[in-house]
């Protein structure tokens, strides 16, 4: 069964960065897109992107996180990375990647996207990484 491992978490200044890390012990990232979301508490998990698998080269990202969030893949590491920028205090949360054989859902209308699936649709979903942005 695949096991996805997220790190890279940890306490950061509003402003600051973080890059977030998904693995899978033995299973080969690469055919699967990546999803990352991400839990406040009290609230359900929100889809914030989708990585497509590897040799598409779509990436999406929720309006919530765009232009602050980037994403990639390193296939000879077999890791994907959410590389976090100008946090805010509302970035606090835990956060999770998801895999999918099936590829990306994302929705678009325009330059606006939104995560059409739940975290619980995706196919595998990792622990979660616990992001707390505070000075």
């Amino acid at each position: 069964q695949l096991q996805l491992v997220e790190s890279g978490g940890g306490l950061v200044q509003p402003g600051g960065s973080l890059r977030l890390s998904c693995t899978a012990p033995g299973y080969a990232l690469e055919d699967y897109a990546i999803g990352w979301f991400r839990q406040a508490p009290g609230k359900n998990p929100e889809g914030i992107s989708c990585i497509s698998k590897s040799g598409d080269g779509r990436t999406y990202f929720a309006d919530s996180v765009k232009g602050r969030f980037t994403g990639s893949r390193d296939n000879a590491e077999n890791a994907v990375y959410l590389q976090m920028s100008s946090l805010k205090p509302e970035d606090t949360a835990v956060y999770y990647c998801a895999a999918d054989a099936d590829g990306c859902n994302f929705v678009c209308a325009g330059s606006s996207c939104y995560e059409a699936r739940t975290i619980y649709e995706y196919d595998y979903r990792g622990q979660g990484t616990q992001v707390t942005v505070s000075s």
